[in-house]
């Protein structure tokens, strides 16, 4: 007997959310094929009385634990899923997952009788985890992750001299204002490592500490924030920075960016609206 959700208008909202974001995504260029993943911390928005005619659901067994996450709920994109896909019909290409009592495995929750439970979450499904107990840990706000192949900022990691978080922060804050406004912690760096391995979700992880956003060198990036939207803002914002760089090398100029004293002063201006 299969379980199924009932009519849940926050859970909606949600998807609703997700499909927006995911069609901006796929208009941008940023998911080519099935490239990219969400993730949205969910808990609270149903419980287990909401699942109707109940029976045992499928659990899956974690290599690691996430007793930070335990008992948590969330919503992830399916591995394998487009985007542009999941504009369209985001319950078809997405899972809703819940951690266990003890943050040892997780279950399958589908939402409708259509196959939904055969159809396991990313396979960055580690890092994923891995970031949101860093999030639970600290007891910050962020619900959202997002990951996507943001060409302009995969293109600035082949260059040798933007491999580091200071050399990027120092390009990306001194090509426009609202990059420092909006993104005041900057971005992290993560050298080359391979995609999916536990290696680059504690590399990941230990970015996120500093920042709230954190580029694959030669792959792509990882975001973090309170609303999809939100999450989808800080790549976009540094991605304009990106696309102004390049824009003007293609010109035939290096451009001149913002001096250090006009930084200092954006970055007074972002601690003043931090405290309102």
């Amino acid at each position: 007997m299969t379980n199924n959700l009932k009519p849940n208008p926050l859970l909606e909202m949600q998807y609703q959310q997700l499909a927006e974001i995911a069609g901006c995504l796929w208009e941008k260029g940023w998911a080519e094929r099935n490239a990219g993943n969400i993730s949205l911390n969910i808990t609270g928005l149903f419980t287990d009385e909401s699942i109707s005619k109940p029976a045992k659901l499928q659990s899956v067994n974690l290599d690691e634990n996430y007793s930070a996450l335990a008992g948590m709920s969330f919503l992830v994109t399916c591995t394998g899923s487009r985007m542009r896909d999941l504009a369209r019909l985001p319950k078809e290409n997405s899972v809703i997952i819940r951690i266990s009592d003890n943050g040892s495995s997780y279950q399958l929750i589908p939402v409708a009788d259509n196959k939904l439970e055969t159809k396991p979450p990313t396979s960055e499904l580690i890092t994923h985890l891995g970031i949101h107990s860093l999030v639970a840990k600290r007891g910050t706000p962020e619900k959202v992750i997002i990951h996507t192949h943001a060409t302009e900022l995969i293109a600035l990691t082949q260059h040798p001299g933007y491999k580091s978080a200071e050399s990027l922060n120092h390009l990306l804050w001194g090509m426009h204002p609202e990059t420092m406004i909006f993104v005041p912690g900057g971005i992290g760096f993560v050298p080359y490592t391979l995609p999916g391995s536990e290696a680059i979700a504690k590399l990941s992880i230990q970015c996120f500490e500093q920042h709230d956003i954190i580029v694959w060198e030669k792959h792509g990036v990882f975001a973090i924030g309170e609303t999809v939207s939100d999450t989808f803002d800080k790549i976009d914002i540094l991605c304009k920075s990106a696309k102004i760089y390049f824009m003007c090398r293609s010109a035939g100029f290096v451009p001149e960016g913002l001096s250090l004293s006009q930084l200092d002063e954006l970055r007074t201006l972002t601690k003043k609206f931090s405290t309102q």
